[in-house]
């Protein structure tokens, strides 16, 4: 299997353990333990980041998605391609956990940002290459 298909899948890994392992567990734990009622929730500002992580993830997977589906249509193989695949998990990884661990701060938000700009500039650089590959 390619590596950018198993990123495909360390994407979507993630995309579902962000969740349960953050919103889940946190508004689950409450719920449970006598905390709060199900149909009352107040979110904290962590449990707003969290979600915010989540759907960061759940807004590029579709993206990245694409762009393998269109490389296997394709048959392009490359190792730039799979390295940039590795620096969008990666990068992913970083941002979400930068999004949920830390308080927001200009620098924090920079941080995070140029995690995701990563993301931004390896996913277009992934679309160049599978477009020119494809021509070719």
């Amino acid at each position: 299997m390619p590596i950018t298909v198993w990123v495909l899948l360390g994407f979507a890994a993630w995309t579902l353990l962000i969740l349960f392992a953050t919103v889940g567990v946190y508004r689950w734990s409450r719920i449970l333990t006598g905390r709060t009622e199900i149909g009352i929730w107040r979110a904290s500002e962590w449990y707003r980041r969290a979600i915010r992580a989540h759907m960061n993830c759940v807004e590029n997977l579709p993206v990245y998605t694409a762009l393998v589906v269109a490389q296997i249509s394709a048959h392009v193989t490359s190792p730039i391609l799979d390295g940039l695949a590795i620096t969008i998990l990666a990068a992913r990884i970083c941002q979400s956990i930068i999004h949920v661990l830390f308080d927001q701060t200009n620098i924090v938000a920079g941080v995070r940002f140029a995690f995701y700009f990563a993301q931004v500039l390896s996913l277009i650089a992934m679309g160049g290459l599978i477009a020119m590959s494809a021509h070719a």
